[in-house]
């Protein structure tokens, strides 16, 4: 039988086929994690970003002054711009940058100020617009207004 749904059948399998390989190779590699850099407290329980072959997992990101448990003042504005500032960094320490990011999750303390947080995100991301989801939360770490996190492609080094 040829049927469409069968078509499709098949080319999920392939695909899931591919998908589960491409997990199988990754997994054959060990992961390397990047610890937090000290806040000057109790060290934070997570890594700052961790690594599974070319891929990067970058941690939450909120708007403090790196180094520091403080937000960046100035509201949503200005702690969105801080906290993709120091995505930004994580990524470049890596090996990556923000054009190789492929999906990122926003957690806002606010929905309503989707609009102001889209504002300041499109001066970050220009080209190669990455796969992103939106949320609201109920609360932040240490009273933030957004926390952004990401998954990021880190391109081979050159010999």
């Amino acid at each position: 039988m040829n049927s469409p749904i069968t078509r499709v059948a098949r080319m999920a399998a392939i695909f899931s086929g591919c998908a589960v390989a491409s997990l199988f190779a990754q997994s054959a590699k060990s992961p390397v994690y990047f610890p937090m850099p000290s806040t000057g407290g109790a060290p934070l329980p997570f890594s700052e970003a961790v690594q599974l072959g070319d891929t990067l997992y970058v941690s939450g990101q909120v708007g403090n002054q790196p180094g520091t448990l403080t937000l960046a003042p100035g509201g949503i504005g200005a702690e969105a711009k801080q906290a993709l500032e120091n995505m930004k960094a994580i990524l470049e320490k890596h090996g990556s940058s923000l054009d190789q990011v492929v999906k990122c999750t926003v957690f806002l303390a606010d929905i309503k100020e989707w609009p102001a947080f889209n504002e300041i995100y499109r001066a970050y991301f220009k080209k190669n617009l990455p796969a992103r989801s939106a949320l609201a939360a109920s609360g932040l770490a240490i009273g933030a207004r957004v926390e952004v996190e990401c998954i990021a492609f880190v391109p081979p080094k050159a010999n």
